[in-house]
């Protein structure tokens, strides 16, 4: 599964979307003056998805990665052809066992970590079968609303 780019040509491919995108920054600190200027729009695909054939998107059960900014019920865009290296954030498959952690490096030996405390690192060589499926590029997810 995967979504399709937009052609280098001046013709739009049909599944394309464009979605406005002000030429203006936000201010997240002080407020600035509004433009009234929009762009003709941005094809998500070309900023989230850099090898489509390659990327799927994959939806999270589970509040381990939480202080990664990933939450339950988030999709993530995974990258498959991306060299997983320690630090980046994979889908991992262990003995049939789906999982997705931080893949990190200690010494000689590499191992799955949350991000979050009171979950204990996985050693990978504790398992027969491991394979990393992809790494997590980005995910979407809703904005908490404030509880007022």
């Amino acid at each position: 599964m995967y979504l399709k780019s937009s052609p280098s040509s001046s013709k739009e491919d049909s599944s394309t979307l464009l979605i406005p995108l002000a030429t203006e920054t936000i201010s997240a600190g002080f407020p600035s003056p509004a433009e009234d200027y929009i762009e003709l729009g941005i094809d998500l695909n070309k900023y989230l998805i850099k090898n489509p054939i390659s990327t799927f998107f994959l939806r999270v059960s589970g509040n381990s990665m939480n202080n990664a900014g990933i939450y339950n019920n988030d999709l993530l865009i995974i990258d498959r052809s991306i060299n997983p290296k320690p630090g980046h954030i994979v889908v991992a498959l262990l003995d049939g066992e789906f999982t997705l952690k931080r893949l990190i490096k200690k010494k000689d030996d590499y191992y799955l970590r949350a991000d979050k405390e009171n979950y204990p690192a996985i050693n990978l060589y504790e398992y027969i079968d491991i394979q990393i499926w992809g790494v997590a590029t980005y995910s979407i997810h809703e904005l908490q609303k404030a509880k007022v």
